[in-house]
């Protein structure tokens, strides 16, 4: 392995005092976040000497700031993150949209009708409430089983036996692990009951 430096977004950040904001943090290797500790506390940052230049160190910005943000640990393709950067941060846990809000996102990223949307909000606000998932559903499976609905021009209702397969099949996938046939099957089962109670 070779190194090589390039001023990039940390380095610019930390220099002249912007925001970072370093999304889904968590998807990298634990191992490789911790050049943010000595950034984060004691607001300096190691510099390699295979740079060329004589500073070793870079004094960062008292206007340094950084936005991390994250899935729960417990979503496919995450790390647990390290303790002592967590320690390093202040912790926001963010709650799910409210109805008005899911429906208005809905209606607006697929172009159906707010009736329409706010069938399709109802059945995976109460999927996610039941608790037969693995993992909640959110909005994007509101939006995709909209924009499908759009797509082929189908009604959302319980009569129609395409919009019942396309809701199970999206929200299945959207709430299980790959390959999970035994959630998948009971999610499915409970998206079903949920397309005729509210279609």
């Amino acid at each position: 392995m070779s190194k090589k430096w390039i001023d990039d977004r940390l380095t610019v950040a930390c220099r002249y005092g912007f925001s970072l904001i370093y999304d889904e943090f968590t998807r990298s290797r634990p191992e490789a976040n911790n050049v943010l500790l000595s950034v984060l506390q004691e607001k300096m940052m190691d510099l390699p000497t295979s740079r060329g230049v004589e500073e070793s160190y870079l004094k960062v910005h008292p206007d340094f700031t950084a936005i991390f943000t994250s899935n729960p640990e417990e979503y496919a393709a995450v790390y647990r993150s390290q303790d002592a950067l967590r320690d390093r941060m202040v912790t926001i846990d963010l709650d799910f949209f409210d109805k008005e809000t899911e429906i208005a996102i809905t209606e607006t990223k697929s172009g159906i009708s707010r009736h329409e949307a706010e069938k399709i909000v109802n059945i995976v606000r109460e999927l996610r409430e039941s608790g037969k998932c693995e993992f909640a559903p959110t909005v994007r499976g509101c939006i995709m089983i909209a924009k499908a609905l759009k797509f082929k021009g189908l009604p959302s209702s319980a009569k129609n036996g395409v919009f019942t397969t396309m809701c199970q099949d999206i929200l299945a996938s959207e709430t299980s692990r790959v390959g999970s046939k035994s959630s998948q099957a009971k999610v499915k089962q409970a998206v079903g009951e949920l397309v005729t109670k509210y279609c």
